[in-house]
Parts: structure tokens; C-alpha cells; sequence
């Protein structure tokens, strides 16, 4: 039989997600694992040895050898033939954001609806927002509420928020390509592009109506004062993710096996 496989901790989420020539457009992409990038930031960035990288990593050192080639070949792959380099996805784990408060006990059947939240309405920037409303649904109705501070978490740390709060999925307005990236390696349903109540769009989901557009980016230019941090169209998707506390959650992109699991739980 097969060995096990064994996630890869990722202690940080890539900041930026995507890479393009600016000469000319890419007719090709390069898919880098987040695992990958680790291996790249631990060895090269910080300066570890294999074996410190692969302790971090909760991994066999020959495994950091395997993966840190791999991604070494990639980076030379889209440096000299001008490809598209995109940053998402692996056999990973990672350590959630801490929450200050107290968060509602999500039952085993029941699907936890985030919006960003703001005065009652669908906050519209995603990568802005202070307060999350969860909604707790269970056979298409609502059966519990409550509002949670962001506590500053920074716009890219808001993908590992939720999934430490456990949502299956976010409405939202508008929101950049590398938090769309984020969520969809949590394994969180993103519906973006909604405007008016929380409370309407998240009984509108419940009930399978809600109309959203899958499209919809952060188009809020110019609100960020001096660095722009939507990550739409500038060839770099924003996205930090610091992440502190106990506890590993996994996670996974669709379509990758093993690493479906929650840990300690």
C-alpha cells in the first residue's frame, strides 16, 4: 500500500499571488502549490537549511528536496519563457487566525454564512472590512446570528478569519483575485458582486435564490491612500495571510487529494 501522504504547514499565505511580464502578455501559466512557495520563502527568503525548513514544514527533509526543485524549475520556467507565474493550491495545512471572542458552536449539519458587514448592509470592500455577520442555516432556514470584529486582521489574513470562524461561504461586494484565490484554497463558497441588506442576501442564500455575480472584482481605485491593496488588475494579487494561534486547519484547492480532513477536531 501507498504511504500515507502528509500535509505541508504553511506558517504564511503568499502575498502576492500572481506574476506576469509586463512586455508581453503571457500566453501560458505556471501553476506554483502554496507548499511550493513555503518551501521557496523558508529556504530562500529566510535563509533555513533543508532540515530546519523540513521541521517547520512537518515534512521529511528528501520531501523539502522534491518540492524546492520543483518550485526552483517553475520560477526559471516563467523567468525565461515569459509565462505566468500563479501561486494557489497544495497538500496543505494551516495554522488559523486566533479569534478574540466567543464564537457561536457550529452544528455538524449546518452551513455558516459570512457577509461583510457594515450598519446592516453588504460591506463592499472586501479587503476593508471590520465586521463579518455569520448566519447559521439549517434546512434553508436561519437559526442563529452574530456579529464578529475583524480585530485589524489585515485584508489578506481575512480568508484564514473565516475559516477559523468555520464558514462554508462569504457574501460579498467587491473583491480582489488574490483573496478570490485565498478563499478557494479554504475551501470557502464566495458569492461577490451583491449590494443591500446582510440579512436579506444571507436568507436569499439560504433559500438557494440569491443572485450574485461570480465576476465581480474589487473596482474601488484610488480609496487606499498610499498603496492599493484590491489586487485587480496590477499583475500582483494582495493577499498576506499571518497566521497565529493553535491548531492546524487543512486545507485544500478543489481537486487535490488527500488533506480533506480537520485536525483536532
Amino acid at each position: 500500500m501507498p504511504r500515507p501522504f502528509r500535509c505541508r504547514r504553511i506558517e504564511q499565505l503568499p502575498v502576492y499571488r500572481s506574476f506576469s511580464p509586463d512586455d508581453i502578455t503571457a500566453s501560458e501559466s505556471i501553476r506554483m502549490t502554496v507548499d511550493e512557495f513555503e518551501a521557496l520563502r523558508l529556504l530562500d527568503d529566510e535563509g533555513l537549511t533543508q532540515e530546519a525548513c523540513a521541521s517547520r514544514m512537518n515534512i521529511a527533509r528528501t520531501t523539502v528536496t522534491a518540492i524546492y526543485d520543483s518550485a526552483r524549475k517553475k520560477v526559471a520556467d516563467a523567468l525565461v519563457n515569459g509565462k505566468r507565474l500563479l501561486i494557489t493550491g497544495g497538500h496543505c495545512e494551516f495554522e488559523p487566525v486566533e479569534i478574540y471572542q466567543e464564537i457561536i458552536e457550529k452544528g455538524t449539519h449546518t452551513m455558516r454564512i459570512a457577509v461583510t458587514y457594515e450598519n446592516g448592509e453588504i460591506f463592499q470592500h472586501f479587503g476593508h472590512t471590520e465586521q463579518f455577520k455569520l448566519y447559521d442555516v439549517e434546512e434553508g432556514k436561519i437559526v442563529n446570528e452574530q456579529i464578529v470584529d475583524t480585530n485589524g486582521s489585515g485584508h489578506g489574513a481575512l480568508a484564514g478569519f473565516l475559516k477559523a470562524v468555520k464558514a462554508d461561504a462569504l457574501i460579498c461586494g467587491g473583491i480582489g483575485m488574490g483573496a478570490q484565490t485565498a478563499l478557494a484554497d479554504a475551501g470557502i463558497k464566495l458569492y461577490a458582486g451583491v449590494q443591500g441588506s446582510a440579512d436579506a442576501a444571507a436568507k436569499s442564500l439560504a433559500e438557494g435564490t440569491l443572485e450574485y455575480d461570480p465576476d465581480a472584482k474589487c473596482d474601488h481605485h484610488g480609496h487606499h491612500g498610499g498603496g492599493h491593496e484590491c489586487g485587480h488588475d496590477h499583475g500582483e494579487d494582495h493577499e498576506c495571510g499571518h497566521h497565529h494561534g493553535k491548531g492546524l486547519d487543512c486545507g485544500h484547492q478543489e481537486g487535490d487529494e488527500g488533506c480533506r480532513r480537520r485536525h483536532g477536531e
